[in-house]
């Protein structure tokens, strides 16, 4: 099933430029699944950096306007866009010039494969 899975995403992370890694993890970073390539940040798919987005979501919804779903993040060379499909957070690392829309175009062909991997991974919390 992980390797099915593995393939699609492979085959998702060709079609969109500049679109270096797709990161499946729990919502403490744990990774589930990695689909990367060699041009993807080595310290940007750790744990460490993955489990600020629970922080980063936490804290965006006290702002009152509901459960927060997508939090996009530029830096100078990359952008980090991540969907918060608890108890699975979906974190894609891109260029900065890749298009941010082709990345949220992604969830709706991703969301699909989570089903299996969400119940494993609420079944170990």
């Amino acid at each position: 099933m992980v390797e099915e899975i593995r393939k699609v995403i492979q085959e998702l992370l060709l079609k969109v430029s500049g679109l270096y890694c797709v990161l499946i993890t729990d919502r403490d970073g744990v990774p589930v699944l990695k689909v990367l390539t060699d041009k993807a940040p080595e310290l940007a798919t750790r744990p460490a950096f993955l489990s600020t987005f629970g922080l980063a979501i936490d804290q965006g919804s006290k702002l009152g306007l509901g459960k927060a779903k997508t939090l996009i993040c530029t830096y100078s060379q990359y952008q980090i866009v991540q969907m918060n499909k608890l108890p699975l957070v979906i974190s894609f690392i891109a260029s900065d010039t890749c298009n941010t829309g082709h990345i949220l175009g992604l969830e709706k062909y991703i969301e699909p494969l989570l089903a299996n991997l969400t119940v494993a991974v609420a079944d170990t919390q």
